[in-house]
């Protein structure tokens, strides 16, 4: 078991669970250590973007990892392990669970799920892992200008409880880390590729502007979305390079 602590502590207000947990990885709290909020005042996505969440209606959490046994040039592993373990989660609730690059979960064409990553290195190895989770789980109603949003209530017209959901996500992020310190990338590839959003045929994105049609050809090294183009050209694209139109 490499989550090995588990311990959750639980915070009725914080400003970013990340930046709670940051503090406590300064503070060398251990493996497996979960801050869980009821309500984020500043909750974080990717970039600067905002996390909306109603107070106590969603799973908002972060969990410190320290994946020594990982290359810094593959720390985007971190990540898709991460989101297949969200994807099992969810998928034993609801159909249609799909991973959109580089850091969403997407039921159909609407977002339940995003996360945000932190890394620090030491050497040629990542020295540690806050990895920020926030999952709409029983929230209704959105207000805020996020184009997608849905939650598993608004799915499924029932209420979830929020602490089962952390403990489960728990249980499958600890079996694919697994692969990862023993070295089985092909497996980890194999599973995020064939749940990726739009992973197969072809659709729209956009970069610098302007739309084209492309489809997925594969995931770089380093994280970068692979896009083949119909004339055969194969262009990479790091975060934040190109968007999917949704």
């Amino acid at each position: 078991m490499f989550l090995t602590d588990k311990n959750i502590i639980l915070l009725s207000e914080v400003d970013s669970t990340n930046n709670y947990a940051k503090q406590l990885v300064v503070e060398k709290a251990a493996s497996g250590t979960v801050v869980l909020a009821q309500y984020q005042q500043n909750g974080r996505g990717q970039v600067g973007n905002f996390w909306e969440s109603e107070a106590s209606k969603n799973l908002l959490f972060s969990l410190i990892l320290y994946p020594v046994f990982l290359e810094a040039g593959k720390q985007f592993y971190i990540s898709k392990v991460v989101s297949l373990a969200l994807v099992e989660v969810l998928s034993e609730y609801i159909d249609e669970v799909k991973i959109k690059w580089p850091n969403d979960i997407y039921v159909g064409e609407k977002k339940i799920a995003g996360i945000l990553i932190e890394n620090t290195m030491k050497g040629n190895s990542l020295d540690s892992s806050v990895v920020g989770v926030g999952m709409n789980v029983n929230q209704e109603n959105f207000v805020s200008n996020a184009p997608n949003p849905v939650s598993m209530k608004q799915l499924l017209g029932k209420e979830f409880q929020i602490e089962v959901i952390l403990k489960s996500f728990l249980a499958k992020l600890d079996d694919y880390i697994s692969f990862l310190i023993e070295g089985n990338f092909a497996a980890v590839d194999r599973a995020y590729l064939k749940t990726l959003f739009r992973g197969n045929g072809w659709h729209k994105y956009r970069t610098k502007g302007k739309e084209f049609s492309a489809r997925i050809a594969g995931i770089g090294s380093f994280g970068q979305l692979r896009l083949q183009e119909s004339g055969g050209n194969i262009t990479e694209y790091m975060f934040k390079e190109v968007e999917f139109v949704i």
